[in-house]
């Protein structure tokens, strides 16, 4: 198969930039030889840590695992509820059930495709313990209301913040709301590692203990387990990685943000719905999601103008086969399900050109103008 024009990620054009401070970077952990639990590691929570407004920062194997981590040093378990949303991916819900939690959803707001909080009384009940809101494509959920709710009725916010790095929520970065902030840091997110890894942040000092030992295997002194664990560590070659990358974000989160407004100005007409930013957020857009009529037809006709698409997420998580025990059925959370008919992901990464930004526009327009006129 024929490279693509535009694909919807180019990871290799971010590593030839920064190739010479990568390899000298791995180079200088491998010469130290200290390649778990070492200073870069320490390095690199610090100033993530910093950069999110927080106190702490805690390196995990991955986002799945940070999740996990955090339900666990919230004592979140058997028995308790976390409410959350269907339209993420399935990791937010699989750390629910990996500390044997049950998930509870709400529906999603049809323009931001993020928590419907209004929908929260609906289905607390005495055993929710947290509520677990996702920061989808890069739009911050709305903190304030989803605070409030947790404080008056004593439960625990933990932000899946994976797809948001550096986005603000009245002007302040997410990762700083709730009691812990997951982030994952998978290569192809906006700060992404070469592999897998995620990080943490809190400012509570008992909750960074805790996530500190149960990744370590319940360790605080080695050989010393005062509870049971796991082996969840980010390993000092991504975390020296990630140090390298991380000043970058910024201005690699302002190219997303000017690419974002190029395809909305010029497909706002065009396609049935562009991303909407609310007044009290910043967007920082790891996906560039619109909705449009027969979405299969659409990617395949782009595909052959040699432009990458996604869909993100094309089932929700609720209908997903490993939830049936949880007795959700179509039709339960209706926006949810509309939106995942229709929406799709277009090429969206800082090094995009002019030219590749004009290509997906032509192609857009191309199929859609064209099937409307041909009608």
């Amino acid at each position: 198969m024929h490279a693509l024009k535009v694909p919807l990620v180019d990871l290799r054009t971010q590593y030839l930039a920064l190739k010479p401070e990568i390899m000298s970077a791995i180079e200088g952990v491998l010469d130290e030889m200290h390649l778990f639990l070492g200073p870069e590691l320490q390095k690199f929570e610090r100033s993530f840590a910093a950069y999110c407004e927080c106190l702490y920062g805690v390196g995990t194997s991955s986002g799945t695992d940070a999740l996990a981590l955090a339900l666990r040093a919230c004592n979140i378990g058997p028995g308790d509820e976390v409410i959350t949303v269907s339209n993420t991916f399935i990791a937010t819900v699989e750390a629910i059930a990996l500390v044997g939690a049950t998930p509870v959803f709400v529906d999603i707001d049809p323009d931001t495709y993020l928590m419907q909080w209004q929908q929260l009384d609906q289905v607390y009940t005495s055993r929710t313990k947290a509520l677990l809101p996702v920061h989808l494509y890069g739009h911050p959920a709305e903190m304030e209301p989803i605070l409030d709710f947790a404080r008056s009725h004593n439960l625990y916010v933990i932000e899946d913040a994976s797809q948001a790095h550096g986005g603000t929520y009245q002007g302040r970065r997410v990762g700083s709301f709730g009691d812990i902030a997951c982030f994952s840091l998978y290569y192809s997110k906006n700060l992404g590692a070469f592999g897998e890894a995620g990080v943490c942040t809190t400012s509570d000092p008992v909750l960074r203990e805790k996530m500190c030992m149960i990744r370590d295997h319940g360790s605080r002194v080695r050989y010393c387990h005062e509870l049971m664990g796991v082996n969840a560590r980010l390993d000092e070659i991504q975390a020296a990685l990630l140090q390298v990358k991380l000043p970058h974000l910024e201005s690699w989160n302002a190219a997303r943000q000017s690419h974002a407004a190029f395809y909305s100005e010029h497909l706002l007409d065009v396609v049935e719905a562009v991303p909407i930013v609310r007044s009290w957020a910043s967007h920082v857009y790891c996906y560039y999601v619109v909705q449009v009529p027969e979405r299969d037809q659409f990617r395949l006709a782009l595909e052959k103008e040699g432009i990458g698409t996604n869909i993100h997420y094309p089932t929700p998580i609720h209908l997903q086969p490993a939830c049936a025990a949880y007795g959700y059925t179509r039709g339960m959370l209706p926006v949810t399900e509309a939106v995942a008919e229709r929406i799709v992901s277009l090429p969206m990464y800082p090094e995009l050109t002019p030219e590749q930004l004009e290509l997906v526009v032509a192609a857009v327009k191309k199929h859609i103008v064209g099937n409307v006129s041909a009608v």
